[in-house]
């Protein structure tokens, strides 16, 4: 997935968390973007969607 820049992002929220009743899959703390551009963006991440959930990262810089 394409994303603004190379940092750590945070996964803020996962609807699939087993703080919801979920699966609990998910990313864990976080990832790092790779310098490897996607999507029309300059850098990229490789993240797990579980299916039928709401992920939100926020970059930490």
């Amino acid at each position: 997935l394409g994303v603004p820049e190379c940092c750590w992002y945070e996964e803020v929220f996962n609807s699939d968390s087993m703080y919801y009743a979920g699966s609990n899959m998910g990313n864990g703390p976080g990832l790092w973007a790779e310098p490897t551009g996607s999507h029309g963006r300059p850098a990229s991440i490789q993240l797990t969607l579980p299916p039928l959930a709401v992920v939100v990262l926020k970059p930490r810089r």
